[in-house]
């Protein structure tokens, strides 16, 4: 099996201000697409050349395991992206409120996490065993999926997602992030979680014709600011 890079689903000047086309080149033309190649180059001929990425991310080490990870973990990045301003389903608003005290609380739990990862490496909300939401921070490539977790949303704070635009800045990177979440995504993994707890996310995002009522993430924040 032959890996590709994906194709981003927005422009390279979608994201701007928040995240430029010059760190977005980088970024998905360069980085992640290395990893893509060298994947390719370390499953040719050996037990995982025809297996699925998420059999290759459990049964892996090493340089294996660190490429193909990286692949899943930039292809849900992106996939959590919009320049579109999205809404959380009323159901995964509703869980987070009862997970972690209110949405604002949320993001500033989350953001905490991402500041406070030392070095390089992934922050996500997931969904554990149990039913309960928790966020998950993992070091370099380590993700959900080692840890059988369902991811639902990941922020990328390795230093090449923000140095171009932020320099240091990661504080700064991150609330320009969190404006461009595609929370129909995260949604969307949350509500296929619960419906088939073994594939669990939705990848790209799933948009079926069910009717789904949708909170404005922001407009919640607001209201409970006042």
């Amino acid at each position: 099996m032959k890996f590709e890079l994906m194709s981003l689903p927005f422009k390279n000047t979608a994201l701007e201000p928040y995240i430029s086309s010059e760190t977005i080149a980088y970024h998905h033309g360069k980085h992640h697409a290395i990893y893509v190649n060298k994947l390719n180059t370390l499953i040719e001929g050996n037990e995982f050349e025809d297996k699925e990425l998420k059999y290759i991310i459990k049964n892996s080490r090493g340089a294996i395991f660190n490429n193909s990870a990286q692949v899943f973990n930039h292809d849900f990045y992106w996939n959590g992206l919009s320049e579109n301003a999205t809404a959380c389903s009323v159901e995964l608003s509703s869980r987070l409120i009862a997970a972690f005290g209110s949405l604002e609380d949320f993001k500033k739990f989350f953001l905490a996490k991402a500041m406070a990862l030392f070095g390089s490496g992934w922050v996500w909300l997931v969904l554990k065993k149990d039913g309960q939401l928790f966020i998950s921070e993992y070091l370099n490539a380590d993700n959900p999926l080692r840890h059988n977790e369902i991811p639902l949303l990941t922020c990328d704070v390795w230093e090449h997602a923000y140095y171009i635009d932020y320099r240091n800045g990661r504080a700064d990177y991150l609330e320009g992030w969190w404006k461009l979440i595609n929370w129909r995504f995260v949604s969307d993994n949350f509500a296929n979680a619960q419906q088939d707890s073994i594939s669990g996310y939705a990848q790209p995002c799933n948009d079926n014709n069910e009717v789904c009522d949708y909170v404005d993430v922001m407009q919640e924040y607001e209201r409970t600011q006042s």
